[in-house]
């Protein structure tokens, strides 16, 4: 036997999830161990409706899951949380083409170690030219009284600054990936 039942709390006792309901109206609340998919831990939010099942053992009843808009394509699993309005916080979707979002999908994540490599070379680079900017010189001529004079070496009047950029404040470390 199951029903459709509507949360009111929610209750961790010894580790294990309690949710309180309404079974057959407001004088009616019972109290039984929610049941997830093995790795998932939720905490339903009031009002949710959830389904209540019965078990084959004697005053041993579960709540199996909630009825919810369902906001993917075939194939693809979605992960949310929500604040106690039930207004959503945050979500991850795996789609089904291999993509996955997380809270979005205008930005791209990247591999901080591969991109920190480039940075760092082109850094180096950007350096190693203005060293050598700053270190040639100019022959400038001179004319004194209409006759030309021989070159005098002359340093570069205008210095370039090197690089100190640093992208450390750019990486995420609580999101890794291969």
């Amino acid at each position: 036997m199951s029903n459709i039942v509507k949360t009111i709390s929610t209750e961790i006792k010894n580790a294990i999830m309690k949710v309180k309901f309404f079974r057959y109206g407001k004088s009616d609340v019972q109290e039984v161990r929610q049941v997830t998919p093995f790795g998932i831990d939720s905490n339903p939010i009031e009002g949710l409706a959830g389904l209540y099942v019965k078990t084959e053992q004697k005053g041993d009843a579960v709540l199996v899951g909630y009825i919810q808009d369902s906001l993917t394509d075939v194939g693809e699993l979605r992960l949310s949380s929500t604040n106690a309005s039930g207004v959503e916080q945050s979500y991850t979707l795996f789609k089904n083409d291999g993509d996955i979002e997380l809270n979005g999908n205008s930005d791209n994540l990247v591999r901080y170690s591969k991109l920190e490599d480039a940075f760092n070379e082109l850094r180096t680079d950007f350096n190693n030219l203005v060293t050598a900017y700053n270190s040639h010189t100019h022959i400038t001529t001179a004319t004194v009284g209409g006759t030309p004079t021989p070159g005098v070496l002359t340093p570069t009047p205008t210095t370039g600054s090197p690089s100190i950029a640093n992208i450390l404040p750019a990486k995420i470390e609580n999101i890794k990936t291969n």
